[in-house]
This record gives C-alpha cells, structure tokens and sequence, in this order.
C-alpha cells in the first residue's frame, strides 16, 4: 500500500476529536444520559479521547463501554478468513441511555449494522447515536453517522488508514492506494 495523502495529522485528530465531543454535548442538551460505546480496535481509543473532551468539556465523565460486534456480522463465516474475535465489555445498563456508538472509519454499514445487533442484545437504549472519524463513502447499507469528524470520498482501490498513538505509535489519518486490489 502507498500513502497516497496525508488527510490528518496529529493536531488536527485532537481538533477534529475536541469538535465531536463539543457536537455529542450539544445534540444531547448535555452529557448527563450519554454513555460511550467503542467499536473494537480504534473505535475504544477514540471513545476514551471523546469521553475526556466530553469530561474537561462539561464536567461529566460518561460511562465507556467496549464493543466487539464480529460475531453479529453476516459475513461472519464467508468472508472473514480467520476473524479476531475479542472481548465485548460493557459493565453498565444501556437501558434508557443515549448510546454514542463509536468508530474509526464508515465505510459499507455492515459493522454498524451488526453493532446495532449486538447492542440491542445488551438492553433497550433510549438512542443510539453514531459517531465516526472518518465517512469514506461506498455503503451497502442504509446507515449514515450522526457525527463525522471527516468526509473523504475514496475509490474503490482505495483506503482510509487511521494510526492511534495508543497501538501506532502517531496519531494521523491516510488515504492509501491499495495495491492488491
């Protein structure tokens, strides 16, 4: 794969991340109701960013949770070769909450679609809400954020990359040319 652009680097994640927070508390009149929900692998790290904004923000520290939605996917046994499954850890009741579903990147709607599955497995939220850094386009699904930090349109040879200090090593969003394809 070849970085074809550098989308976001270090100080625009923070600001980029600073903005969700800001709009999370707002559409919900406050932080009070909201947990956070973080789709393994970025989605938890993100997550754990926006629930300190959201705490420096407005003073509340929401609950975090960590969701791992790949056995509730439909391609669970086609098209995962050797699918990683890890552990859902979520040690709070959804029911009545503003759930804040969040990932790194949007790309065909089916991982929303089977974490919508899993959550609704868990409890009966009174919201779920979808956050996501990056909407690269390309759904097969009906399914669309609620909070997106960046729109970038891609092909289909395309892809978005999103490196986390946390498991990277640098904070940076890059469009790459997928070679393989």
């Amino acid at each position: 794969m070849d970085i074809k652009a550098n989308i976001i680097d270090s100080v625009g994640m923070d600001r980029t991340i600073t903005r969700l927070a800001h709009e999370i508390i707002e559409h919900n009149k406050g932080s009070e109701n909201i947990v956070l929900l973080g789709m393994r692998t970025r989605g938890e790290f993100l997550a754990k960013r926006i629930q300190e904004k959201i705490k420096s923000i407005d003073g509340k520290n929401p609950e975090l949770g960590i969701l791992d939605a790949t056995l509730y996917r439909d391609d669970f046994r086609t098209r995962l070769k050797q699918p990683e499954v890890s552990v859902t850890d979520i040690a709070f009741d959804l029911t009545e909450k503003d759930v804040i579903l969040i990932d790194d990147v949007l790309y065909t709607g089916r991982t929303v679609r089977s974490a919508l599955d899993a959550i609704m497995d868990l409890g009966r939220p009174s919201t779920i809400q979808f956050c996501v850094l990056v909407d690269r386009g390309h759904k097969e699904m009906p399914i669309s954020a609620d909070y997106v930090g960046k729109n970038i349109p891609t092909s289909i040879n395309e892809e978005v990359k999103v490196k986390m200090t946390e498991i990277d090593n640098e904070d940076a969003v890059h469009l790459v040319e997928n070679i393989n394809d």
